[in-house]
């Protein structure tokens, strides 16, 4: 038993359960990223964990799972080739820690899926591109004071 001495439910409203969003593309940045471990102990992946900054589902998040560290090179590869994407559309070619690509505006392509376990739609990352162009030479850069180790607008 734990105690709640203390706790008001009349003081603190109720969390709501989140549909997924719907499938588009969605201005967002990386709030938090971290390596870990695959359940078997065999690999790892980065798991990115990015927010919606702009429009009606400004706040919403969704993850992305890049499998870095497996058995299987072609996962590798395409874990590479999507961590590659989110680079170029950041702007930070050649990153030496996750953290560097935090705060940076992106678009993320959201799509849906049915869980393998459930059944339940959930949200997946299908790619990654710059903020307002199509051409993925163009250059994106981060509105002033928001960058690695800044607090970004949206949170202050």
């Amino acid at each position: 038993m734990a105690s709640l001495n203390g706790f008001n439910a009349n003081e603190v409203d109720p969390n709501v359960a989140f549909e997924p969003l719907p499938p588009g593309e969605y201005l967002a940045v990386v709030v938090a990223s971290e390596m870990k471990p695959t359940k078997n102990g065999a690999g790892e992946y980065l798991q990115l964990e990015l927010e919606v900054i702009d429009g009606p589902h400004k706040g919403r998040k969704v993850w992305d799972r890049l499998m870095l560290k497996h058995s299987n090179s072609q996962t590798v590869a395409i874990a590479k080739g999507t961590l590659s994407a989110l680079c170029r559309a950041v702007g930070v070619l050649v990153p030496r820690d996750s953290s560097e690509l935090h705060n940076l505006p992106v678009v993320v392509k959201v799509a849906c899926k049915k869980r393998d376990d459930t059944g339940e739609p959930v949200n997946v990352i299908r790619g990654y591109s710059r903020k307002g162009v199509g051409d993925s030479q163009a250059s994106v850069r981060a509105p002033a004071g928001v960058g690695p180790g800044s607090t970004p607008p949206w949170k202050r």
